[in-house]
């Protein structure tokens, strides 16, 4: 995309597009979860630019699929397919992208864990604040087909996987009891296991703020492409192997 665009992707742009998916009735007004959104998603649309020119994107998790749908309008990108299993909001995602005409969005009702909710052919995969283990599952969706991966985590819940080989980490170190302490080292084991999955996997792994802390505590996004084996991946392996195996 040329830079002049992504120039462009500014959060007034991100409300206008907002409004005219969103908004049905005059006087009326977004969301205040949408509002929340803007920063993000002026925040997150530069980094899903820099993957590849007009994809097929899977906006997994989606909710109301705002960023697949600016994908589509902003980006200009041609195949989106939304992947949502809670009902109501793969039925307003479908409102929302039935009311700019040329936006060619597919909205999926299902579980990202389900294969056959998603595409045979996909290109880049992005999930906004993709709660505990939706990350992960993503995560291994998008790696199983060596796709690009965009994704920013939230909500680390016991229910990762990961979750309790970190408690025991933080047992074998003698980690202070103290939550937030505690909590934010398991937090940070939880995050390395994801990315040493990914590089021993053949990933190029980045990891940045897309918006200031201020925003979102959850202001860090994965951005990860497939290419291929290398001692890179071959000593992440090794190391990812130790971590999940846990304190002995």
């Amino acid at each position: 995309m040329p830079p002049e665009t992504l120039a462009r992707l500014g959060e007034a742009q991100v409300e206008e597009a907002l409004r005219a998916l969103y908004v049905t009735r005059e006087g009326s007004s977004l969301r205040p979860e949408e509002v929340k959104k803007i920063p993000q998603l002026a925040g997150l649309l530069p980094v899903l630019a820099r993957t590849r020119r007009d994809p097929v994107l899977v906006d997994a998790a989606a909710g109301r699929a705002p960023v697949g749908l600016m994908a589509a309008k902003l980006l200009g990108w041609s195949k989106v397919v939304v992947i949502e299993r809670e009902p109501g909001r793969a039925a307003s995602a479908r409102r929302a992208a039935d009311r700019v005409p040329g936006l060619n969005v597919e909205v999926r009702e299902g579980d990202v864990r389900d294969p056959e909710s998603w595409p045979d052919a996909v290109d880049v995969v992005v999930a906004l604040h993709a709660c505990g283990p939706a990350f992960d599952v993503v995560l291994d969706q998008a790696r199983s087909r060596r796709a690009w991966l965009v994704a920013v985590p939230c909500c680390y819940s016991n229910a990762i996987a990961f979750a309790s080989v970190a408690r025991a980490w933080a047992d074998h170190l003698g980690v202070a009891t103290q939550a937030p302490v505690r909590r934010r080292f398991i937090e940070s084991l939880v995050d390395t296991e994801r990315t040493l999955r990914l590089e021993a996997h053949g990933y190029r792994v980045s990891v940045q703020a897309f918006v200031p802390p201020t925003v979102t505590p959850h202001n860090l996004v994965w951005k990860a492409q497939y290419v291929g084996p290398s001692r890179r991946a071959d000593e992440a392996e090794a190391r990812w192997a130790s971590l999940v195996k846990g304190p002995v």
